[in-house]
């Protein structure tokens, strides 16, 4: 836990970004009987019962400091998919040393992920420009990109969605937005402060 919260007490340093990653499943549902459309003196009137269309997988990005964002929509939640995300994510910092990836544990979330998709070298080049950091078991919530989702999902998704397409441009379009905003996180739990309001979580000793 003090290993992220470190993190987070960084100062802005361009050559080494602190990125946050999270992913969450979503599940696409479809109407079951045509909605009846709004009119002067009545909602829209949506049906209880829904289609389920399968799910697939939402993988989000923060600069928290930075203010950049990015979300995209995979559908699958596999090695080869996280391996892709990160990729891309080291191909939009070509002028940071490092970029320091703050993430969960989750089991494709391992450099073997990178190895699994492309050749040695090329696997090497993404593994050498991360500082990896993860958040402790049952400590998700020190990940501010799982935080972004949750605020994404009640800003953006609170309606039924049932294809992939749709999905992609609804988050497209929220993410175009935050960065044309640079919205920034400004944290404030610190190691300090985890040490007097968590104290059961540490050890006792005498």
């Amino acid at each position: 836990m003090e290993d992220v919260l470190d993190v987070y007490e960084r100062p802005y340093d361009a050559k080494y970004p602190v990125v946050c990653m999270d992913e969450k499943p979503y599940q696409l549902l479809g109407d079951a009987r045509t909605s009846l459309p709004m009119k002067p003196g009545s909602d829209k009137k949506v049906d209880s019962e829904y289609k389920r269309n399968g799910t697939c997988s939402i993988f989000g990005f923060i600069e928290p400091l930075g203010g950049w964002h990015h979300v995209s929509v995979r559908e699958q939640r596999t090695a080869t998919d996280w391996a892709e995300e990160i990729k891309f994510l080291v191909d939009c910092y070509p002028e940071a040393e490092k970029i320091v990836l703050v993430m969960d544990n989750l089991n494709t979330h391992k450099v073997a992920s990178l190895y699994k998709r492309y050749n040695p070298e090329e696997a090497r080049r993404i593994k050498n420009k991360l500082e990896i950091h993860y958040t402790p078991k049952h400590g998700s919530w020190l990940d501010i990109a799982e935080i972004e989702l949750n605020m994404m999902t009640r800003q953006c998704l609170n309606r039924r969605i049932d294809n992939i397409d749709t999905l992609r441009k609804e988050l497209s379009a929220w993410e175009t937005e935050k960065c044309e905003e640079r919205k920034k996180v400004n944290w404030h739990f610190t190691t300090k402060d985890a040490r007097v309001k968590l104290v059961s979580l540490y050890p006792k000793f005498g």
